[in-house]
Parts: structure tokens; sequence; C-alpha cells
């Protein structure tokens, strides 16, 4: 790749369509790549631009209705460049312009005035410090003029636009790099955790590992704290691999020891896999609201009318409603609802479902501690925390926990904020908080994401310091409202029609971006837009392995194998009785 080597000329566009460019005689239509990031060199602006599609053009229709023979090589080097050609098509998504002074500018001052100013600095500022005048990165308002030139973009240009990992101004952290260049593309982690994300792909496209990788970002650079409801123990000690060799990945809680803690609802999974120093967490019937159980009325097979019932009991009892109920006799419901005016077939019909409750491990009549007040004390203290679910892992369990966790948290951070907005002293700002939830469509399709505390977060934004972090590989599920507050998105491969038009809802010139996210590789690509990036960019991520766990500055472990030898076999004696 050569960024000084003009690749082809723009012909005509338009701002809402995009630009097409026909390909210079010596450039290969076979060298461009949909996602590759492009740079036109106007008269006056620099347009920084994703390449959408790839064609071929003729100047001659008989040439496409008598092709030459494919043996004749010398009549096909003969049209080629001339009478056929390649042609790209252009997104532009931002410009660069000077505020030019009395003495004029060229593009080609944008080389020089970052040769003198270096590389080795942020981006965006080695750009502005121009004796021709300001120059700042903008949305496009406008497009290049007929054959202004295109090029490769080079390591400057990616400088320029995603800034450096080491930027001592901003948390940078770098999540992948381009396609065809060794040079890290970083999202603004500050600008990351001040809304709600969503990281989507269909299934077997990396979606862990992409979370793993933004967690261990947010961790690094103290962005924020994270509260991480791990549906199937990915994220906490360790995680199996993808692929016919099997090996594993160190989870947070082993690259950050000290920031990170694991709290379980599955003490015996949990200790069969090793993990160390995991806390036990329980939930009591008394923290669970009827806005709790109305969220998972489709696992519990409830009806409108038993909720209605719920209502009346939870008026009647107040927080102890759950256990008066699974403790009433029948001749007990007829009395109360000849009291109360409840339905005697929706309140046996509610008892029989709620007694599924009891079957759940983690759930107790009363709990010694308030664990719901601890992990709002460990969070505070800035610790970022995963609650696995081990072989609690099925959706009544994770919808049911957390709700009713996230519920009370957030009414926390709300009456915690309030104050600090009254008081405006820095001490009492709330760390800002990332909640990472999967399956997102559950929580927060349509039917649903009124009752549930996950849409009023993302509806909310950066209101009470708290945003989500959803992973999800039906984006479709998700409702529209909630998507279009989705800040940043992190999508690999979809296949779905639907599930690639919610991924752009709300997002201007989604349609010439559509052809983009359709043609990723099935491993290790995506699609970055969104408000974490000055644009949209496509990237091979960033690799989960050693190399990632030193540059996160991973501990040495090396002294504590045998220690987790002996762990796993004591709990293996434990397991089997010994």
């Amino acid at each position: 790749m050569n960024p000084d080597r003009p690749l082809g000329s723009v012909i005509q566009g338009s701002l809402s369509k995009g630009l097409e460019v026909k390909l210079h005689p010596d450039v290969s239509v076979e060298e461009m790549r949909v996602g590759k990031f492009l740079v036109v060199r106007g008269a006056r602006s620099h347009f920084f631009c994703l390449l959408t599609d790839v064609c071929l053009g003729t100047t001659n229709d008989r040439i496409s209705m008598n092709p030459p023979h494919p043996e004749d090589t010398f009549m096909q080097e003969v049209l080629a460049g001339s009478s056929t050609y390649g042609k790209i098509e252009l997104s532009p998504m931002l410009m660069l312009t000077p505020e030019a002074d009395e003495g004029g500018w060229s593009p080609n001052s944008l080389l020089k005035t970052s040769a003198n100013n270096g590389l080795k600095t942020n981006g965006l500022a080695s750009y502005q410090a121009n004796t021709t005048g300001e120059m700042q990165l903008r949305p496009v308002k406008t497009i290049p003029s007929h054959f202004s030139q295109v090029y490769d973009a080079s390591e400057r240009d990616f400088r320029l636009v995603f800034g450096w990992e080491d930027d001592p101004h901003r948390r940078n952290f770098a999540i992948g790099q381009p396609l065809d260049m060794e040079v890290p593309v970083c999202i603004d982690l500050d600008r990351f955790v001040e809304r709600s994300n969503g990281v989507f792909g269909k299934s077997g496209t990396g979606k862990s590992f992409l979370t793993r990788l933004l967690l261990s970002g947010i961790i690094r650079k103290q962005a924020a704290v994270n509260l991480i409801f791990d549906m199937h123990s990915e994220y906490g000690w360790e995680a199996a691999t993808e692929g016919k060799k099997f090996s594993t990945v160190k989870g947070l809680r082993q690259l950050f020891p000290n920031e990170v803690e694991v709290y379980t609802l599955d003490p015996e999974s949990t200790r069969r896999r090793g993990v160390r120093d995991a806390q036990e967490l329980y939930l009591a019937y008394d923290q669970i609201e009827v806005e709790d159980i109305r969220l998972v009325s489709r696992e519990l097979n409830l009806s409108e009318a038993s909720i209605e019932n719920a209502i009346i009991l939870r008026n009647e009892f107040g927080t102890t409603w759950i256990t008066q109920l699974l403790a009433m006799s029948n001749e007990d419901i007829q009395m109360f609802c000849d009291e109360k005016r409840g339905n005697k077939a929706s309140i046996m019909a509610l008892q029989r479902k709620l007694g599924l409750l009891d079957e759940l491990k983690y759930i107790r009549n009363s709990c010694p501690q308030n664990y719901v007040k601890q992990i709002l004390d460990k969070l505070n203290a800035g610790k970022h925390l995963v609650i696995e679910f081990g072989s609690q892992s099925n959706m009544l369990s994770y919808m049911l926990v957390t709700n009713v966790l996230s519920r009370r948290i957030h009414r926390a951070y709300v009456e915690k904020s309030e104050i600090f907005l009254q008081t405006k002293n820095p001490s009492d700002r709330p760390r800002q908080l990332v909640i990472t939830i999967e399956e997102a469509h559950r929580f927060l399709d349509s039917a649903t994401v009124r009752q549930t505390i996950f849409g009023t977060i993302a509806r909310e934004m950066r209101k009470y310091f708290v945003t989500l972090l959803v992973v999800d590989q039906r984006p479709s599920g998700i409702d529209n409202e909630v998507m279009s507050q989705i800040g940043t998105r992190i999508t690999a491969l979809l296949n779905d029609e639907k599930d690639i038009d919610a991924i752009f809802t709300g997002v201007s010139g989604g349609q010439n971006l559509k052809s983009v996210l359709s043609k990723l590789d099935s491993k290790q690509q995506a699609l970055v837009l969104g408000h974490a990036v000055p644009m949209p960019v496509v990237v091979q991520t960033r690799a989960y392995d050693a190399k990632f766990y030193q540059e996160v500055g991973d501990m040495d472990w090396e002294g504590m194998e045998t220690d987790l030898l002996l762990t796993a076999a004591e709990s293996a004696k434990l397991d089997l009785g010994f």
C-alpha cells in the first residue's frame, strides 16, 4: 500500500448517495475491499471515506455483449483501463478543512503540517496548530469536485481520526486495526461509557471476546466501574475458545485480580471450575417486587389476571407478599378473596407458579446480609463485579436476578445523583457505572421494555451515571426507540436483513453501510460506529491472547499455577464426597 499513489478519480456523486470513483488503469479492482478507509484530496478539503461497494464498468455495451475470448489475453490487456475499468463507491464520513487566511492553502499543506508536528502526539491536536489557519475534523457538508484524487489512508490519517492509545489527554483504547494496515484503531472510552452501547453479531462471531476486550479496556483505563451479569460464566475466571482444539483464555478476574471480584449464584459450579475467591450471592423473597414477576411472566406462564392479583397481595402484605402467598392454604386464599375482592383461581395459579422459585438454589426466605448494599459498596470503592450464574443460567433466573439487582442499584444511583446535583461537590459524584447484559432482546423488546429497568436506563442515557452494554445476536428484537439511543455499536457479521436494518436505526447514512456489514468475515472483524468513534470503521479486532494480557498489565500468575491445581483438586474431592 502506497498512500502517495492515487487510486482513482471522482467522476460523480452526491452528498446523500456518496461518491463514484473510477479506478486508474494501474489499480486492480481486486485490491479494493468493502470497508476500506480511503481519503479523497479535494481542492480545499480532505474527505475521509469508507468504501461501500466495488463494481466493474465498460465504456461500450458491445464489450459486455461480446467479451474477448478467455485465452485472448492480448485483447483483454488492450481493453483493460481504457474500455473496461473498475469503479468503487465511497461514503464520505468526515472532512478536514482549514479556516484559511489570506495566505491561501493547498492539500499538501496537511502533509507538511503533520510531518512538522510529528506523529507521536494526538492526531487532531497535531493538525490544529498550523500557520495557514485552524483545521478541524467536521461532519461532511459538501463533496469534493470532479476528478479529485483518491488515496489509501496513511498511518497519519488514522492517527488524525482515531488518535493514539497512549494519548495523555484521552482514555483511548485500541479495539483493533484496519483490514490492510498495522495501525491501531482507538475508541474514546470516556465517550463510550457515557452512553449505552451494544455488541452485536450472529452466533459464533466472537461477541463474548469483543465484550471482554471492551471491559478490559474500561478496567485498565479506569473509565467506569462494571457490573457484569455473566449468564454463561465467560467473563469471570476463564472461558473456552472456539475451534477444533480445546483451549481457554483468561477472564477478567485473572487479568485484574485486584480490581475484579466474582459473585456466584451457584457456588458448587463455581468451585468445580476452579474459580478463586468467589463470593456467594442470594436473593430473598422480600426483595422480589411485582414488577420483577411481571418481567418473567412468560417464563412462569402467568396471565395478566395473576399479575393484577399479585398487586392486591402486595398492597395487603407489603414486601412479604410472596412468603405469605406460598404459606396460604385453599381456605386462606378463599377468605382473602372474600375480603379483598381477589380472584381465587388467579391467586391459586400465581401460588402454584411462584412455587417454582423454591427450586432455585439462590432463593431464600430471608438473607443473612444485604447483598445489594454489599454490591453497591464495592462499586463505590471502584471494584468491578462479575455475577456468575453457573447451572442457574436459564432465562428465568437470568431475567429475575438482573432485574432485581439492577432496579435497586439504579434507585441508589438516582438518589446519589440527586445529592450530587444539589451539593455540586465532586466527592458526591457517583462513579460511572456500566451494566453488561446478555440476551438483551429479552429485556428490551417492544412488549417488555416499559416494564424493565433496562429500558429506563437506555432512555436516560447518562443522566444518573448508569449506562448499559448490551450483548445480543438479534438486534431486531430490541425496541426501535432503545436502539436509537445506543451510542456506539460494535457489530460482527449479521446475515438477517431485519437485524442489519436494526443496527442502523437512527444512524444517518446507514443505507450506505449495510453492504459493508453483510460482507464482514465470520471471525475477528467488526464494524464500529457511533458516539465513541469519529466515523464508522471496519476493524480486524484485537487478538485476546498472551500478548494482550501483557499489554493490559497482567500479573505474573506462573507462581500460582500449583495453587490453582491444588484448589481444583480439592474441589473435585469435595464434589465426589471424599
